[in-house]
């Protein structure tokens, strides 16, 4: 089965504002590829809440004012939930400052092991040479402005589930990670049957198992079918229904399975990166991220824990990019 066309024709995939109807919004950022990830906005009355920022305060920004013109409750945020630790959905916080900011314990423990600085540091380390490493992080993350980002981290945290109101609508969060990374989380408007994923969803890009395991995130795709979204809004990619779900699904249970061939036969990680054909996913954008999601796998076959070593699996992507 081919995994392509899995966007909503309703909601084209431009960038800006879309309203999704009822007082939700999705804030898209094509084509979806390193940085470049969705937010959303949901309002009933004077009350706001948005789901996640962006990868730098000028994009952040860009959004803010945005939805500001869209929805007059904009113009103060109550409330953001940040659905990961990865910057591109938490590093615009600085201009929400005074919101109440929640994320999982997990990812808010997350958050401080990676701060903006440290990800400046990394691309200004590798500019102007030109190596493979150095032109992939310059493609991934050479658009952003990292330098100056004021580091703004939740200052309410969860565990397992939390419901809150906006207005008079009901807003469910749902923590589903360790997966993507160690503290994912959902966003579920329930009476309005629209769900904001995070980056438990990329829609026609290769997602990125940072964390794992594996079955987490399977289960994750299994309880966003069991919702019954009518919108679903992943953190990259255009906006989608289940067949966005089910392709992320079939990809994750397609890398367990042949990761798994490759681990028995003795391959090393690299050499099962190298060697799985991608067939239906070779379209997606981001191939490269097999490098991480092997290495996640064979550790987790091994019995392992903890993150990779990400210096080395940015260089491993780098070689499969061949830029």
């Amino acid at each position: 089965m081919a995994w392509d066309q899995l966007g909503v024709p309703k909601w084209t995939f431009e960038k800006g504002l879309v309203d999704v109807g009822n007082g939700i919004y999705a804030y898209l950022q094509p084509d979806g590829s390193w940085g470049w990830s969705n937010a959303g906005l949901v309002v009933d009355g004077d009350q706001s809440l948005l789901v996640d920022t962006l990868f730098d305060v000028p994009l952040t920004r860009e959004m803010l004012d945005a939805m500001q013109a869209a929805a007059p409750a904009a113009a103060h945020i109550d409330r953001v939930v940040n659905t990961h630790s990865n910057g591109d959905h938490c590093h615009g916080n600085q201009l929400v400052a005074d919101a109440e900011i929640i994320a999982s314990k997990a990812a808010a423990e997350e958050m401080e092991e990676l701060p903006p600085a440290a990800l400046a540091a990394i691309v200004a380390g590798t500019r102007g040479q030109d190596t493979p490493l150095a032109r992939f992080i310059e493609k991934a993350f050479g658009p952003f402005q990292f330098e100056g980002i004021e580091h703004t981290p939740p200052n309410r945290t969860f565990e397992k589930e939390l419901s809150l109101e906006v207005g008079d609508k009901r807003v469910e969060l749902y923590e589903v990670g360790p997966a993507h990374t160690r503290g994912d989380v959902l966003v579920h408007v329930p009476d309005d049957r629209i769900i904001f994923t995070g980056d438990i969803l990329f829609v026609e890009g290769t997602p990125i198992i940072w964390a794992g395991p594996v079955g987490n995130w399977i289960a994750a795709c299994d309880r966003i079918l069991a919702l019954s979204p009518e919108a679903i809004v992943p953190g990259h990619g255009p906006i989608t229904d289940a067949r966005g779900v089910e392709a992320v699904k079939a990809y994750l249970e397609f890398v367990s399975v042949e990761a798994r061939k490759r681990y028995d036969a003795g391959l090393s990680a690299q050499e099962a990166a190298r060697d799985i054909a991608l067939g239906d996913f070779s379209h997606w954008s981001d191939a490269e991220r097999i490098a991480v999601n092997v290495d996640t796998l064979y550790r987790e076959f091994s019995g392992g824990d903890g993150d990779g070593d990400r210096p080395n699996l940015l260089a491993a992507m780098a070689e499969l990019a061949d830029l």
